[in-house]
């Protein structure tokens, strides 16, 4: 695995999504409640860019009548035809044993793991204030 430093985690806040391209692939890595994922931006139907859809709920019923929504903002709705697909994990809510979005490992690394180098500043003080979102493809 490649890891890629994507942004400063202060660029992702919750609830919010950053496109990129990597290795010529379109990636989405959201910020879901502090927890990182990364997500292929190509639905599988009909590759619409999918991570431009709206992010939603589950709505399940363990009965007639009454319905829970779990998964809040977890959900990412295909902005073309509605396909519906689990953001920790790219599986497919409208055909799941046929379809799947390719799922990336997203975390945070301290940011001076993440700019460490083999070049030393003599005269320069460098402090990394931040921390860094890294995915790995």
């Amino acid at each position: 695995m490649t890891r890629h430093v994507i942004a400063a985690v202060d660029e992702l806040p919750p609830g919010t999504r950053k496109f990129l391209e990597i290795d010529g692939r379109p990636i989405a890595v959201f910020n879901i409640k502090g927890e990182y994922f990364g997500l292929m931006n190509r639905c599988p139907h009909q590759g619409a860019a999918l991570c431009e859809g709206p992010l939603i709920g589950l709505a399940q019923s363990k009965d007639p009548g009454e319905i829970e929504y779990t998964k809040l903002g977890e959900i990412i709705r295909c902005p073309w035809h509605g396909w519906e697909f689990d953001i920790r994990t790219g599986q497919s809510y409208c055909d799941p044993r046929r379809f799947r979005v390719k799922a990336y490992q997203a975390h945070v690394e301290p940011g001076a793991s993440v700019v460490k180098g083999p070049y030393v500043a003599e005269t320069v003080t460098v402090k990394i204030e931040s921390d860094y979102v890294v995915v790995e493809l």
